[in-house]
C-alpha cells in the first residue's frame, strides 16, 4: 500500500451536509482512474459479481473474491479511502463471523466494510467498530436477500426505514447507504442523522450518491434505470476489438519492418 495517507472514515463523517461522489472499483486501472478524476471514497461492492464475475446475483461472492479485489483497489490509488462490502453469508451468523471477515478486508487494505441490514444488523455493526474496524451501513434494498424478500422494489415505509437508520447511527456506523429508498424517505432521514447518506436510487438529497462503475460507464448491459450513463466503452471497446481483429485477418498488423 502506498504511505500516502488515505482519506479516513472520520473525515468521511465530517462530510455531513457536503455533496460527495462515492464510486465502486474492482481493480487497480480504474480505481486508479476513479481517483485521478478526484472521487476520494471507492467501494469495492459485491456488485463484482455481477458486472465483473458473471454471476446473476450477488449471493455467489466469497470472501475471498472481496479480499482480491480489495487489494487490487488499495494498490491502484493513493489516498482514496475504499469500502469494501461484507459478502453475503460471512457477518449473518454471529459477531465473531463479522469480526473475521471484516479483519481480513482490512489486512487487505480496506479503511472500513459495509454490511447490509439496519435494526437486525446493529449488533453486528457495533461489535466490528468495538474491534476497531470502521463500518458503513446499507439499508433500503439489500441485494444479498432481496430475491427471497421484496425483490427490487422501492422502500417507502417511513417508520421502518428511519427506525433502521437510527439503529446503524446508534451502533456505530459512520455512514449509511440507502439503496432504492423514496425520495421523500431519503430526505428526512438525510436530514434526521449526525452521520453522511450515501444514495444509490434514492433521490438528490442524500449527502452522497454511489454508482456502480460499470453502469456508469456503459459497460454492464442490465444497469438498473436510476443509473446514468456517462459514457458507452463497451461500445468503444467493441469498435476497437473489431479493428484489431480486422487487421490481423487482412495481415495490416504488425507491420512487416
Amino acid at each position: 500500500m502506498n504511505s500516502e495517507r488515505r482519506l479516513t472514515s472520520a473525515a468521511i463523517r465530517t462530510r455531513k451536509g457536503e455533496r460527495f461522489p462515492v464510486m465502486t472499483a474492482y481493480d487497480a486501472p480504474f480505481a486508479r482512474c476513479a481517483e485521478d478524476a478526484g472521487i476520494d471514497v471507492l467501494l469495492v461492492g459485491d456488485s463484482l459479481g455481477m458486472v465483473v464475475l458473471g454471476y446473476s446475483s450477488t449471493a455467489p461472492v466469497e470472501l475471498v473474491d472481496m479480499v482480491r479485489h480489495t487489494g487490487a483497489v488499495v494498490r491502484g490509488t493513493r489516498r482514496a479511502h475504499v469500502i469494501a462490502d461484507l459478502p453475503f453469508a460471512t457477518y449473518e451468523a454471529s459477531d465473531a463471523d463479522a469480526v473475521r471477515a471484516s479483519l481480513a478486508l482490512v489486512k487487505a487494505g480496506a479503511g472500513s466494510v459495509k454490511l447490509e441490514g439496519g435494526v437486525r444488523s446493529a449488533a453486528r455493526i457495533a461489535a466490528i467498530v468495538s474491534a476497531g474496524i470502521p463500518v458503513c451501513a446499507h439499508i433500503g434494498v439489500l441485494p444479498q436477500t432481496a430475491a427471497n424478500d421484496a425483490g427490487f422494489r422501492r422502500k417507502s415505509d417511513a417508520e421502518a426505514l428511519s427506525g433502521d437508520a437510527r439503529a446503524v447511527e446508534a451502533a456505530g456506523a459512520f455512514a449509511v447507504v440507502l439503496e432504492m429508498v423514496d425520495a421523500a424517505v431519503s430526505a428526512g432521514i438525510t436530514a434526521s442523522l449526525g452521520i453522511p447518506t450515501i444514495g444509490i436510487g434514492s433521490g438528490p438529497d442524500c449527502d452522497a450518491q454511489v454508482l456502480v462503475l460499470h453502469d456508469a460507464l456503459g459497460l454492464y448491459a442490465d444497469a438498473p434505470p436510476f443509473a446514468k450513463r456517462y459514457a458507452e466503452l463497451a461500445a468503444s471497446a467493441t469498435e476497437a476489438l473489431k479493428t484489431y481483429a480486422g487487421e490481423v485477418r487482412a495481415g495490416t498488423f504488425p507491420v512487416r519492418s
